[in-house]
C-alpha cells in the first residue's frame, strides 16, 4: 500500500511538472507572436519613411488595423550629433503591446535618414525660435515640471510618468499645455485619435512650421536598411537599429 501511494504522489508531481512545461512554453508563444506582429508594424512604418520622396518633422500614433491590440508611433526630428558635429534628421517607429503578465513591451527601430545643410540648419533654428514666440504668445509653455504640476493639480511625479508614457514637450524641454491637458483628460494614457488631434491643434499653434518642402532621405541608406529590415526576424535584437550612411558634406 504504501509502494502505491508513493508511486501516485510521484505521478502526481511528474504531471504537474509537465502541465507547467507546457503552459510556460504557451505563453512564450504567444509573447513570441506579439513581438513578431509589433516588430512587422515597427518595421512596415520605417519601410514607409524611407520610400517617400521627403520627410519633415511629424509625431504620428495610430492602432494596427490589421493586429488591432498592437499601437504604433512614427516620431521624424532633427538631432544633433557631437561626433561629426553635425545636425540629422532621425525616425523613429516604435510599437507597444500588452504582453501575457500584463507589462507593456516597446520594439523600437531607429534610423538617420539624412545630414541637413547649413542652410537647412539655419532655416530650421530660425522656424524653431518662430515658433517658441507663437507658442509663447498663446501662452502654451511652462518652463518647469513644478510649473506643470501646478497648472494641472498634480505631483511632479505625475508629470515625469506622463513625460516617460510619450507626453510631448518643446525641443528645449518646456512642457505644453494643450498636452497636459490631453494626458490629464485620459488619466495619463490618450488614446491614438487624441494624439493625433492635439498634434493638429498645435501644428496650428506652432503656425504650421516645418522644414521647408522637406528633407530627401539618402538613396543607397534607404535600400540597405529596407533589406536589412526584411532579413531581421522577429528573434533577432530589438536594440536601436542605427545604420550608417554618407556623411560627406550636401
Amino acid at each position: 500500500m504504501a509502494e502505491v501511494m508513493a508511486a501516485l504522489t510521484i505521478l502526481a508531481i511528474v504531471s504537474l511538472s509537465v502541465l507547467v512545461v507546457i503552459n510556460r512554453c504557451m505563453v512564450s508563444a504567444a509573447d513570441s507572436q506579439l513581438r513578431m506582429h509589433a516588430f512587422e508594424i515597427a518595421r512596415d512604418n520605417m519601410e514607409k519613411l524611407l520610400a517617400a520622396n521627403a520627410v519633415k518633422k511629424t509625431v504620428e500614433y495610430g492602432s494596427s488595423d490589421k493586429y488591432p491590440e498592437i499601437q504604433w508611433q512614427t516620431v521624424v526630428d532633427t538631432f544633433y550629433e557631437p561626433v561629426t558635429s553635425k545636425m540629422w534628421v532621425q525616425a523613429i517607429c516604435s510599437a507597444e503591446y500588452t504582453d501575457t503578465e500584463g507589462q507593456t513591451q516597446t520594439v523600437e527601430l531607429t534610423h538617420w535618414l539624412t545630414g541637413l545643410t547649413k542652410t537647412q540648419v539655419n532655416q530650421i533654428v530660425e522656424a524653431q525660435e518662430k515658433e517658441k514666440e507663437r507658442l509663447a504668445e498663446a501662452d502654451q509653455l511652462l518652463e518647469r515640471a513644478e510649473e506643470a504640476a501646478d497648472y494641472i493639480g498634480v505631483d511632479v511625479e505625475t508629470i515625469q510618468q506622463w513625460v516617460e508614457n510619450g507626453m510631448v514637450k518643446t525641443e528645449d524641454g518646456h512642457y505644453i499645455r494643450i498636452y497636459l491637458d490631453l494626458y490629464q483628460e485620459y488619466d495619463g494614457d490618450p488614446p491614438a485619435e487624441a494624439k493625433n488631434e492635439v498634434a493638429r491643434t498645435y501644428a496650428a499653434l506652432k503656425g504650421g512650421i516645418d522644414e521647408p518642402g522637406g528633407l530627401p532621405p539618402e538613396e543607397s541608406s534607404m535600400q540597405e536598411l529596407q533589406q536589412q529590415l526584411r532579413d531581421l526576424g522577429p528573434d533577432a535584437p530589438l536594440e536601436e537599429l542605427l545604420v550608417d550612411v554618407d556623411k560627406t558634406e550636401q
